[in-house]
């Protein structure tokens, strides 16, 4: 079990877990997730840190065939500038290794920020918290979990 999957099974919530055999030589965990899984790209989410005004960490939630806006998410922080936050301090952040970054059961609670898109689907796939390892979830369940708000953020 990991901290996400308990994160779930303590608010009592439903969900799926799905296994897939992780190729370390995938260039996109995200992309690899729904190929082996055979859902959509648009349905599998990636969970990506960023650091807004050089200062607290955001969470950014976008379909792994787009990219995270960071104006977008800065904006909806209301901050003036996001950056990617550097691999070490999301690691030490979220208690997840990259690549398996999982929204839900991190560490340290972050402010959560979810594409819009994610809305048009009875259920999304995240990271469950290790390669090769993702929850399927409603989006309205992920948001009420992970206390994020739907705006957009893909590019």
């Amino acid at each position: 079990m990991t901290p996400a999957i308990n994160s779930a099974k303590h608010a009592g919530i439903a969900f799926q877990i799905h296994e897939y055999d992780h190729d370390a030589t995938a260039h996109s965990y995200g992309l690899e997730a729904a190929e082996k899984l055979g859902v959509a790209v648009e349905q599998v989410f990636k969970t990506l840190v960023v650091k807004l005004d050089g200062k607290q960490l955001a969470v950014g939630i976008v379909p792994v065939n787009g990219q995270l806006g960071l104006k977008q998410i800065a904006k909806a922080a209301g901050a003036k500038k996001a950056t990617m936050a550097e691999p070490s301090e999301v690691e030490r952040t979220t208690g997840y290794v990259l690549g398996g970054v999982s929204p839900l059961g991190q560490k340290k609670r972050l402010a959560t920020f979810i594409d819009h898109s994610a809305e048009s689907f009875a259920s999304i796939y995240v990271s469950a918290g290790r390669r090769g390892l993702e929850i399927e979830l409603a989006p309205g369940d992920l948001a009420s979990l992970s206390q994020a708000t739907f705006v957009p953020l893909a590019t």
